[in-house]
């Protein structure tokens, strides 16, 4: 088990100095930090081994083997097999690709479910299917009182019509952590696939696609520590049906099939430290186990400090919490708004004070709308593995002296 104070000091970033404090960094949802050892690999790629694929010589034959390590990687982080790991350059262009392959055996009048609770890149993607393939989609609503999905809308979206439901393993506006297995039980009396949105979940909560059992899930490396890179996992035999847009000579198998062109390297050789990393938090016998590990330690802090935040943000005159309190499955991760500020004046405040947090929409745009704060937006403070107790402490004083003045 290793301490908040060991894994600060593998965050360069945690150094920097702003307006004579040293910055804490609260947006963690919308990236993390990178750790060095991430960084040390990338440039350890480009300096060392940068080629590209499949040719007869030693710097390519150790991309080859850098990106063969990287599946396995990913594949103890997921639970899955190297085989049904797809890279590519995020979560959003990865989802319009397999969007658009799945579309291609969808009929007009088919019908896609998704959620209210989503970012828009787990709902544009689909809308976009449906407009080109004349499909109808069915949204999901949401408690804006609990920030948690209603259940019975979600049993009368899912027809027999259904091919595909996608949701989201957890809101990265307001940290509700949804029910993806009731969600995959109503898809499933229907014969319809499920898609899971899990960038993020998956800095907080460890995937399982074996207990899970959807057909496809997304994550996104820079939310767990690595670079900007996305994953795509998928059940290969769903993979291999998939009628994919591909260049004569490349690849028909899986992934291969699904990474067109040329992949981002480096980017590749981040993700599988990014893994390596958060393994190191814990212990076991296989990379795998010692992210079981790993994570609920990782589990442990985050519910001790979005307690903390949870409990000192409540008791501001003025300040209002917005998605399921901490006593309910959540992240780390708290969106607030201060009487009489648009978000932006709260985080420019904030961050006068060294404290980095977002605001906005954060692409949940329909989660603001019900909510009806299109015009002043959230405040979104979120815990990482790096964040430590006082840093929180000191975000909710800002926060107190915001509305104060």
């Amino acid at each position: 088990m290793t301490d908040v104070a060991t894994i600060r000091s593998s965050f360069p970033a945690l150094t920097r100095v702003h307006r004579g404090q040293p910055v804490a960094y609260f947006d963690g949802p919308g990236g993390t930090q990178v750790p060095r050892q991430v960084a040390d690999a990338m440039a350890d790629y480009l300096l060392n081994h940068n080629a590209n694929t499949h040719w007869r010589y030693p710097t390519s034959e150790e991309t080859d083997a850098i990106i063969a390590r990287a599946r396995v990687a990913v594949a103890d982080f997921l639970n899955a097999s190297p085989t049904e790991i797809v890279f590519g350059a995020n979560m959003t262009t990865l989802t319009f690709h397999l969007g658009r392959a799945l579309g291609r055996r969808w009929q007009a009048g088919d019908e896609l479910v998704v959620t209210e609770l989503d970012h828009h890149a787990n709902i544009d993607p689909w809308r976009q299917v449906a407009r080109e393939r004349g499909l109808i989609v069915r949204a999901v609503g949401f408690d804006t009182a609990t920030g948690q999905l209603d259940w019975d809308d979600f049993a009368r979206k899912v027809t027999p019509q259904t091919r595909l439901v996608a949701i989201g393993a957890a809101s990265n506006a307001l940290g509700t952590i949804n029910d993806v297995a009731r969600a995959i039980a109503l898809a499933r009396r229907v014969g319809a696939r499920v898609f899971v949105d899990a960038v993020h979940y998956a800095p907080h909560q460890l995937v399982d696609v074996k207990v899970l059992e959807c057909d496809f899930l997304a994550c996104s490396a820079y939310k767990f520590y690595g670079p900007h890179h996305g994953v795509l996992w998928g059940k290969l035999d769903l993979l291999s049906e998939l009628d994919l847009p591909k260049l004569e000579p490349a690849p028909a198998d899986p992934p291969d099939s699904l990474e067109t062109g040329t992949q981002n390297h480096e980017g590749i050789a981040g993700t599988a430290a990014a893994v390596d990393f958060l393994a190191s938090i814990g212990q076991g016998t296989t990379r795998r186990a010692a992210l079981v590990e790993a994570f609920a330690t990782l589990h442990r802090s985050g519910q001790s400090l979005v307690e903390r935040l949870w409990d000192g943000l409540t008791r501001i005159e003025g300040v209002t919490v917005y998605g399921p309190p901490p006593d309910r499955p959540r992240t780390p991760t708290v969106a607030f708004t201060v009487c009489g500020f648009v978000a932006d004046e709260v985080a420019v405040a904030l961050s006068e004070r060294a404290l980095f947090a977002s605001s906005g929409d954060f692409y949940a745009t329909t989660i603001v709308e019900r909510l009806g704060l299109s015009d002043a937006g959230l405040v979104r403070a979120g815990c990482a593995c790096y964040t430590n107790a006082e840093e929180v402490d000191r975000l909710v004083e800002a926060v107190r002296e915001v509305a104060r003045s």
